[in-house]
C-alpha cells in the first residue's frame, strides 16, 4: 500500500488538553496537503478551523471525552453545538459506567439518540476497549449496530491500552455489515497501520501519521 493510500484512511489527530492553535493550525495544513480522511480536535476549535479551511478539511470532533460519563443531555448539547459548528464527524466515548453496570440497553439508547443529532453526518462510537472484557466488547458491538452508528472505534488513545489486533478482529466478528471499524490509540509504525487496515479497519486514529510515513 502506498504512502498517500495510507493517508486516506487516517483520521489526523490532535486531542491533548494543552493543544495550541498553533498545533491545530498545522496539523490541518498537513492534512491539506496529504489528503487525511479528517483531522480529529478538540471541539473548541471546530468553528475556527471551518471559518480557516472551508471545505478543504474534514472536520471530526469528540464528544463526552475521554471519559464518557457525562449525562446523555450534555452530549447531546455537545453534538449539537460541533454540528452547528461545522463538524462533519462526531466521535463519541460510550458511558462505560452503564456497561459495567451491564446497562447496555441504556449504552445503545445513548447512541440512537446522538445519531439521530448527527444525521446524515458520520458517528463513531468509542468504546474504550481497554476497560471492557470479552462479553462487553461484543456487547457494545451489538449496541453500536442496533444504534444505527457508522463506526465503532477502538479507544480514546487517553486509556490504559490502545488498539489491539485482537479487538480489530473480535469487532469484524460481532458488528454488523453497515458498521465500519477505526482502530485508534498505539498506532506507531507503518506496519501497525497496514496490518489494521488488512484486518478490516476503514479508519486510523493516530497523531503519529507523518513521523511514520514522511
Amino acid at each position: 500500500m502506498d504512502r498517500s493510500e495510507l493517508y486516506s484512511y487516517v483520521d489526523h489527530t490532535a486531542l491533548k488538553a494543552f493543544t495550541s492553535w498553533e498545533e491545530i493550525d498545522k496539523l490541518c495544513g498537513e492534512a491539506v496537503r496529504y489528503k487525511t480522511a479528517s483531522v480529529c480536535i478538540p471541539s473548541c476549535y471546530v468553528g475556527r478551523v471551518r471559518k480557516t479551511y472551508g471545505d478543504r478539511v474534514r472536520i471530526c470532533t469528540v464528544i463526552g471525552f475521554p471519559l464518557g460519563y457525562a449525562n446523555t443531555a450534555s452530549k447531546i448539547a455537545e453534538t449539537e453545538a460541533a454540528i452547528n459548528d461545522g463538524a462533519d464527524e462526531i466521535d463519541m466515548v460510550i458511558n462505560i459506567c452503564d456497561v459495567k453496570n451491564g446497562d447496555y440497553k441504556k449504552v445503545e439508547d445513548e447512541i440512537t439518540q446522538i445519531k439521530r443529532v448527527v444525521g446524515d453526518k458520520i458517528l463513531k462510537v468509542i468504546i474504550e476497549t481497554c476497560y471492557l472484557d470479552t462479553e462487553e466488547k461484543i456487547a457494545m458491538c451489538r449496541a453500536v449496530t442496533n444504534a444505527g452508528a457508522d463506526y465503532i472505534k477502538t479507544s480514546t488513545g487517553f486509556g490504559t491500552a490502545g488498539a489491539t489486533m485482537d479487538d480489530i478482529l473480535l469487532m469484524k466478528e460481532h458488528v454488523g455489515e453497515n458498521v465500519k471499524i477505526k482502530a485508534a490509540g498505539g498506532i506507531r509504525t507503518r506496519d501497525d497501520m497496514e496490518n489494521y487496515i488488512e484486518a478490516g479497519c476503514d479508519r486510523l486514529g493516530t497523531s503519529s501519521a507523518v513521523s511514520i510515513l514522511g
